[in-house]
């Protein structure tokens, strides 16, 4: 699939699309009064506008008087875009529209055969794209771009040149059927721009998104922009050093195993009271006992939710982020919340810890934002840079 042409657009026509790209739809009037444009002029660029599909009308605002008002939002001629989510188990994706709203999601496993190799997710990617594609439908399968997160470091310097070992290995299918622009990016920075956009962070321009899981990673906005660091690295709390002290070593990552969802149960099924029957085989089903009241149970939730207020305390004590969501499959239980803010405030100071309203779709959605804002910049012919911006094979 070929990339769709850059249209030239007159500056008066790229005003009124970046007002209903990031407002939504308005009555011709007030878009007129917004942008501060004469009769004439509005109606000159919304007429090139709608030639090319870019604007539609929305129906008609009757006024109080009885006047009438065309009603003017972004067309189904301005296309969509993709923001994928590449798991450990499983792709999700989503489709909005240019002006974001939600058109198709999806979700694929990822085939576990013991072996799985890079063009074995990489299938599975481009199967996931090319159905969500057809679920759209033909009135938006224009495609602008696409954003797939990753669970890697991603910079420029760390793609692998087609080889097996780089971050955008698993892409080579989808850059060869998909002659669109691709958007690279790490999976938990691409959770924390969902969170600003679409989650518990709406309204935050500096927070930190903290993912524990299978494993950990921060993402940092910072007065509205993604903070990644010289190489692209930062957030990496897992590397912080761990165990430290006069009789302990740090080991390379050895803060992530501890604090990793493996390790949780394992710690759960060695201290387990004999008397309460056989401990929890997952974090799901330690958090369900703590819900229904286990003892031994509500004791393993408090003193994860204290390790994790204590990697909590050192992100505020270098990042200041007034406030802290957290996400993954253990960090957004909300039986941890308040004793991690607790801890969190007393070996720092205090912050608000939040839990992820989006579940599951976050990263997808982040993505999907990435993919949006840069499509709408070539648009517009603006300059907006993500982190790597994969060129077709």
């Amino acid at each position: 699939m070929a990339a769709p042409e850059i249209p030239g657009l007159t500056e008066s026509a790229r005003a009124v699309l970046r007002l209903l790209a990031s407002h939504g739809p308005v009555t011709r009037p007030k878009l007129g009064a917004m942008l501060d444009l004469s009769k004439p002029t509005m109606s000159a660029a919304v007429s090139e506008l709608s030639a090319l599909g870019l604007v539609a009308s929305r129906g008609v605002e009757r006024g109080a008087i009885g006047r009438t008002a065309t009603i003017y939002g972004v067309g189904p001629g301005a296309g969509c875009v993709i923001g994928i989510d590449v798991g450990a188990a499983q792709v999700r994706a989503v489709a909005y529209s240019m002006d974001a709203q939600p058109l198709a999601a999806l979700e694929e496993p990822i085939p576990d055969s013991g072996t799985t190799q890079p063009d074995d997710v990489g299938a599975v990617i481009l199967s996931v794209t090319r159905s969500i594609l057809a679920k759209v439908g033909k009135s938006f399968r224009l495609l602008r771009s696409i954003a797939v997160a990753v669970p890697r470091i991603v910079s420029a310097s760390r793609l692998g040149a087609d080889q097996m070992n780089g971050p955008d290995a698993v892409l080579r299918s989808l850059r060869r059927y998909f002659q669109v622009p691709i958007i690279l990016e790490n999976n938990v920075n691409c959770a924390a721009i969902g969170e600003m956009h679409f989650g518990a962070a709406q309204g935050h321009q500096t927070f930190a998104f903290l993912q524990v899981g299978v494993r950990v990673g921060l993402g940092f906005m910072s007065e509205g922009r993604l903070f990644r660091g010289a190489g692209g690295a930062a957030g990496e709390v897992g590397r912080m050093p761990f165990p430290w002290s006069p009789s302990e070593t740090p080991t390379r990552e050895g803060l992530e195993h501890y604090l990793g969802s493996k390790a949780l149960v394992a710690r759960c099924r060695q201290g387990w009271p004999a008397d309460h029957g056989e401990p929890p085989g997952s974090a799901k089903e330690l958090f369900e006992r703590a819900m229904a009241g286990s003892p031994p149970a509500i004791d393993m939730v408090a003193r994860h939710a204290a390790d994790i207020g204590r990697l909590a305390a050192g992100c505020i004590g270098v990042l200041d982020p007034g406030l802290i969501v957290l996400g993954g499959g253990v960090g957004r239980n909300a039986l941890m919340t308040a004793e991690v803010e607790r801890i969190a405030g007393d070996l720092a100071w205090p912050t608000r810890i939040a839990v992820s309203s989006l579940e599951d779709s976050g990263t997808a959605l982040g993505a999907m934002k990435l993919a949006l804002d840069y499509s709408l910049g070539l648009l517009l012919r603006e300059d907006r840079h993500p982190a790597v911006v994969l060129p077709p094979l």
